[in-house]
């Protein structure tokens, strides 16, 4: 009964000091953990009001759009992207903020959680140690060094009470790492989320810095003249023309050319899906996208992918080089024409260099040019704001969405 005793005194101070130094550890925690969340709601109330603030951008955007093309209108409209994407440029930082917030809460979680586990582990061995110890008796044993039923009974009701109190330590370890684990869990899509959020804040600063150049950029050519823009205009449509022109008639010429040779039966009957062109995944500007900077002067018939100067450019799919064209000026459109079974074709546009040569065969994925879009530089064309490459997908000659046949 002694042994007995001492034991559940032992629990008893080892559970208080336990329970004691959890709930003030708890406490402290909680006060940490408020602080953080109070931070983080006055982000997401920032984070609202910057997205309410592009949607009236947005709106702005859409009503100039509709209105009469004019150098005044268009000037309003890059001032409202501008605006839009400086707004955007906050709303991206903002997130950045809350989601270092929201991981910096659950790493103090995950932190109190793991000490919680530790602690409770030490009192678990501590039981058990002491039941080894002092209490090796079985029942049987019990009953037979007590003088009276009500001494053994108390007795084996203090060893039940010890192994429920242990079993419920057992459990309740168990219970907070299931949650420390979900926390870890939360910590690192949180860690995923802030990396890619870094990502698009840089693209957003060269969004923006884009759209600057755009306004600088017209500034310079129309010099504020109603007639210059006006000729500007004229200008972009002609040369949109002839190059649109080009891609077509030699797309004719080099397939009849290859069904003449029959040299189609030498491709993949079935292409596929196709790769993307260039490493980076960030599109600046959609298919026939209703915020392309020159849709006033045409519909934009393929994908913007920001690449910068001088990145790889592979073949989205296997075929002939239909047209190589190279050029010697800024105002030239340097681009590459693929000839691919099923009436597709590819073009790849604004390429500083181009490392094939006409009625070659490539294979998907191989070298075929290096990036440009630069403005001024040789090779990028009239219809450039940043460094990227222009990719088309032709279907009988038409271009589609070439969204719809990348992964």
């Amino acid at each position: 009964m002694l042994k007995i005793s001492k034991l559940l005194i032992l629990l008893v101070i080892f559970g208080c000091i336990f329970s004691t130094h959890i709930f003030v550890l708890a406490a402290d925690v909680a006060t940490e953990i408020d602080q953080l969340n109070k931070q983080i709601d006055t982000r997401k109330d920032k984070i609202k009001e910057l997205e309410n603030t592009i949607a009236k951008y947005k709106i702005n955007i859409d009503k100039k759009s509709t209105e009469a093309v004019s150098l005044k209108n268009q000037m309003s409209i890059i001032d409202n992207r501008i605006a839009q994407a400086e707004a955007d440029v906050s709303l991206t930082t903002e997130k950045l903020g809350k989601t270092k917030l929201e991981i910096e809460a659950l790493n103090i979680s995950i932190a109190q959680k793991q000490a919680t586990i530790n602690k409770q582990k030490k009192i678990v061995s501590k039981i058990i140690q002491n039941l080894h110890a002092n209490d090796q008796k079985n029942f049987l044993e019990i009953m037979l060094t007590n003088d009276n039923f009500a001494d053994f009974y108390n007795q084996a009701k203090y060893l039940e009470n010890i192994y429920t109190d242990l079993g419920r330590s057992v459990k309740q370890v168990r219970l907070i790492k299931e949650d420390l684990d979900k926390k870890k869990s939360q910590a690192e899509e949180r860690r995923k989320i802030y990396d890619d959020l870094l990502v698009q804040l840089e693209n957003k600063k060269k969004d923006l810095n884009e759209q600057m150049g755009s306004k600088q950029t017209l500034l310079v050519e129309t010099k504020s003249s109603e007639l210059k823009f006006r000729t500007l205009l004229d200008s972009l449509r002609q040369q949109y023309k002839a190059v649109e022109n080009e891609v077509s008639s030699y797309e004719d010429q080099v397939r009849k050319k290859l069904a003449d040779q029959d040299r189609f039966k030498n491709m993949p009957a079935k292409l596929g899906e196709f790769d993307w062109p260039v490493v980076s995944r960030y599109v600046t500007a959609r298919f026939h996208d209703p915020d392309y900077p020159f849709r006033r002067v045409f519909e934009h018939s393929g994908t913007d992918i920001r690449a910068s100067q001088g990145s790889p450019v592979r073949a989205a799919n296997s075929g002939y080089v239909g047209r190589a064209k190279r050029c010697t000026l800024a105002s030239c459109y340097s681009y590459i024409l693929l000839i691919h079974n099923g009436n597709l074709s590819t073009v790849y546009g604004h390429l500083s260099k181009i490392l094939i040569t006409e009625d070659q065969y490539v294979n998907k994925g191989d070298l075929i040019g290096l990036s440009g879009g630069t403005p001024g530089m040789v090779g990028s064309g009239p219809f450039v704001t940043g460094a990227h490459l222009h990719f088309e997908v032709r279907l009988n000659g038409i271009p589609v969405d070439g969204m719809n046949y990348l992964p």
